[in-house]
């Protein structure tokens, strides 16, 4: 194991030491592990498979029929609990 220097900030230093002592380990432990949990979270990230987004196409807004009942007057909330009520009443077995 080779010692070196280095500068940190004296904050971060007394957490560490802190962490250190409430945990019974060495400043150095504490050191090298996270500094290894850096270095592995970064080849991880790196391996990790890129991720396509399922994008859309629609407009914001209502759907038309919402629409029109919301311009005929019509509060949202009641044409939501319509909504929802035909969607039950369908789920119905007959």
């Amino acid at each position: 194991m080779r010692r070196t220097t280095v500068r940190i900030d004296d904050a971060l230093l007394n957490e560490a030491k802190a962490y250190a002592a409430r945990n019974g380990r060495s400043l150095t432990s504490v050191m090298e592990d996270a500094l290894r949990q850096l270095l592995n979270r970064s080849t991880e990230v790196a391996d990790r498979p890129r991720v396509e987004l399922i994008t859309s196409d629609a407009r914001p807004g209502y759907q038309p029929d919402v629409q029109r009942r919301l311009d005929e007057g019509e509060k949202l909330e009641h044409i939501m609990y319509d909504l929802d009520f035909e969607l039950k009443v369908q789920d119905v077995p007959r």
